[in-house]
Formats: structure tokens, sequence, C-alpha cells
């Protein structure tokens, strides 16, 4: 009998996980055996160790049980009845510290697998029974198919799509490249030629696809067709347990990238950095990259909301997916694939992302420069990337407030050094304008500096913390009250 192999032994040392399986199985099987089959079938494949408990610990098998336990689990697995479509796998039998074990390599399959009728999935060490499960199981044929969800033909013609952002999507990609072929389209050709205006394959009608309603479609179209479609923007610095800004975006995705842009430069510094001898933005460069992938790579059929989220200490991203493995990516061994083509190729032809894989790279770089840290890029039915910040990064931009420590009138400001406020542009421009009239309204502030109604709420609240200023009177007839 032959020795296990090294690599094997490693991953019975490594524990369960979502494609490592123990089952004690001493002398007879266990039964859940074959829902742990159809899961790493339905997954991305898995290994079985026969003889091993839960904890890892090498039991063996009873020898003279080994012919037994072979013969009964290659007939179930080709059971049609216990195991559909059946599965033509094969137990080895291996050594390991003196003892018998049996190892079962179950690959991914080209289609859905059932057991007893029923379809489970694997999630981290457990088998899953998703039959009743409606986005799940639909999630899993879509893996399964490699079909786009995207690609889906509506019942919408152009009249539903917005001209102007077309437009904007020809100027853009007319900028980019001299002659550009969309230069001449009218609108009905260049949707065509990106794939946006198709015929369904089965009511053989023509239509805008959703793809073409994501990027060009009125907000109430876009509504009509995913009435879950949203991305979540939050800054939370100070306000902990809540948010000290947010921004619910619900819109086509090229505003959708404008407004999520505008939400990161606004909360994030943009530091001095040199690529070379040319001065970059490695902030700008990094939000590029995370907010396209956020967008063009989500699974637009999960109702799970797509989050930015900036921190003290990191940005981090998450949308709904279609996985093609799990755990952490790693830079040197990452594979790409694509996951909503046409999307994806707009967003290359108008200059909003680069080829297929360029993001990652681009973005170990920009955080190293950024930050000095390395992203983290994490494969799931989530995809979650995660970038670290240097404390400057949110220091002096963004929200100011107090960072609570207990009591309502004590904390740290941002930007207090050795117990003096530092101001920001925005404080001293509004109390500029009170100390002028101490009259002076909300929306007058609003439109005299230039500022929106959280950001003028936010200075006022920390204006009034330091004891810079104070209201007397109501808000209707009150006025303002500089000190200093």
């Amino acid at each position: 009998m032959q020795q296990i192999p090294q690599e094997l032994l490693e991953l019975i040392r490594g524990g369960e996980n979502i494609s490592v399986e123990f089952k004690q199985s001493r002398s007879q099987l266990t039964k859940d055996i074959y829902e742990t089959v159809c899961a790493f079938a339905n997954r991305d494949g898995g290994h079985i160790f026969l003889g091993v408990n839960d904890e890892g610990v090498i039991l063996g098998i009873e020898d003279e049980l080994l012919d037994k336990l072979k013969k009964e689990f290659v007939t179930a697995v080709n059971n049609k009845n216990k195991l559909y479509p059946p599965l033509y796998l094969t137990l080895i039998e291996y050594e390991a510290e003196g003892k018998t074990i049996l190892y079962i390599w179950v690959p991914p399959a080209q289609d859905v697998c059932r057991c007893n009728g029923r379809i489970y999935d694997r999630n981290h060490e457990s088998d899953l029974d998703i039959t009743d499960h409606s986005e799940a199981v639909y999630r899993l044929y879509a893996r399964k198919s490699h079909s786009y969800f995207v690609n889906k033909v509506t019942g919408f013609d152009l009249s539903a799509l917005r001209s102007d952002l077309i437009e904007r999507a020809r100027k853009w990609a007319c900028v980019r490249v001299k002659d550009h072929p969309w230069q001449t389209m009218s609108d009905e050709q260049l949707l065509r030629s990106a794939g946006l205006l198709m015929t369904d394959e089965h009511t053989r009608k023509e239509g805008v696809t959703l793809a073409g309603i994501l990027l060009f479609g009125e907000d109430a179209t876009i509504m009509s067709v995913l009435p879950q479609h949203k991305t979540d923007a939050i800054f939370r610095v100070f306000n902990t347990d809540r948010y000290d800004d947010r921004d619910m975006i619900i819109t086509n995705l090229l505003d959708s990238y404008d407004r999520l842009m505008a939400f990161g430069q606004k909360h994030l510094n943009d530091t001095f950095h040199l690529d070379g001898v040319q001065s970059v933005s490695a902030r700008d460069h990094i939000l590029r990259e995370i907010i396209a992938n956020l967008l063009m790579h989500r699974d637009f059929a999960s109702g799970y909301i797509a989050k930015l989220v900036i921190e003290k200490e990191q940005i981090r991203t998450e949308n709904a997916n279609l996985s093609h493995g799990s755990g952490i990516l790693s830079l040197a061994t990452f594979e790409p694939f694509q996951k909503n083509p046409p999307i994806s190729r707009m967003f290359r032809e108008i200059g909003l992302a680069d080829e297929l894989g360029s993001g990652m790279r681009n973005t170990y770089k920009y955080t190293k420069m950024y930050s000095g840290g390395e992203p983290q890029f994490v494969e799931g039915d989530v995809f979650r990337i995660t970038i670290p910040l240097s404390r400057v990064a949110t220091a002096t931009v963004g929200p100011e407030t107090l960072i609570p420590n207990g009591n309502d009138h004590g904390g740290e400001i941002n930007g207090e050094i050795n117990g003096e406020i530092n101001l920001s542009e925005t404080d001293k421009n509004v109390l500029a304008a009170i100390k002028n009239n101490p009259l002076i309204k909300r929306p007058a502030l609003i439109s005299l500096c230039a500022i929106g109604k959280s950001t003028l709420d936010r200075s006022l609240k920390k204006l009034k913390t330091a004891g810079l200023l104070e209201r007397l009177g109501s808000n209707k007839t009150g006025y303002w009250q500089v000190s200093g």
C-alpha cells in the first residue's frame, strides 16, 4: 500500500474547509457522505478523507471492511436515483501514520448535481441543502451554465434609454481612440455593436438587454427590471456605530461611477506621490479600480447590496459574485474570469477600466504607494476588496465630528493637535459667513459656502462643540453668536 503523499497529509493537517471534508467511516460509510459529494460537485470540487475524524485525527479503516466500503460507495455514486447525474469517482487506499484511509477527489461537475432529489452546495466546511432557496439555486445554475444574466433581453426598446448617456459614452470612446467606429454610428448601431440590443433566442423578439438598461436606462426603467439594484457608499470614521456620511446610489452605472468617485474623493486625502518623475493621484487610481470592479463584476441577479465603505484604517468593497473559487486571491496565481462581458467591454471602451486582470495589478501598485500596505482580494459568493489606509488618508478631509469617548463634551476633534482645534477650510468659510451675517439662514450658508446640507450640519456641530459658535433663539427668529 502506498504512503499518503505529503500534499494530502498537509490538507488533513489544515483541517476541514470549503474543499476538504473528513468522514470517520471506520466500519461503515456515514450517511451524509453523498451530500458532501454532491456539494463538492456543485461547487469547485473537493477532497474527502475516510478514516479521519472531524478534528483531523487519523483513525484508519478496518482492513477487512475496505473492499465492502469501496464497493458500496462506487455503487451509490453510479446510481442515478442516489446521485444525478451519476458520478464516476475512484477511492484510493493510502497508509497514513501506520493506518489505512481512503481518499476521494470529487471534481467540479459540468451540470447541477442532486442527491436524493435535493440540491447541495458547499459553504465553508458545511454542506447546505439549497433546494428551497431560489436565489441560491439560480446562482448555482448560472455558474454551471456559464450564461450571463445581463444578456437577458428585456421588453424595452431604444426609447427607454437616455440618449445623453449614449452620447457621453460615444464622446468618451472617441476621445480615447481617434476615428473610433462609434463616431459615425447611430445610437441603434452603437448598441448593436456593443451587444446591448439583441434578439431573445426563445421568443425571437428584439429588445435592449439588462446590461443596456443598467448602463443607459432611466432610473425608473432600471427599477422596473432590477428593483434590487443599488450601491451603498458609507463613510464611517468618527461615528462608528452608524456612519458620518452616506450616499445610497440607485441609478445607471455611468452616473453610479461618477458618484462613487466623488464620494471617495470627498472623504480621502489626495496625498502627493511620484511615479518615476511624474506626480500621480494614487488615491484616484485606487478608487478607479475598485469602483469599476464593484460596478462591472457584481452578480446583478442577487439582492445583496453592493457597498463601498471608507473606515479609519481601510476602504472595503463588497458585492454579490458568481465565484470561480474561494479564498484570498494571490497576484502571482490569479486568473481573471469575465463575469459581465458587455458591461466590462463598455467600461473599457470609454476608459473607466483597462484590460481584464489589470485592475488587481494596478490596485497593488497604487495601494503600496498610497498607504505602504497591500490590498486583499477575497473570492466567494460575496467578493471583497480591502485597501489598508494610513492615518493621513482620513485625518484632514471628510466630515469633521467628535470621536466619542463616553460623554458629550470630551473627545478628540479630527485634526486636533496639542489640544488646539484645527479647522478645515469649510469650517473657516462657514464661521466667516456667520460672523459677517449673524442672521444668515442655513440655505444661504449652503449656497454661499458651496457645500451640501450634511456637510454644513457637520461643520456647525464641530464649531458648536468647540465653543466657537452658539445658536440663540429659535431656528426661525434666532441668530448666531460667534465666540472669540
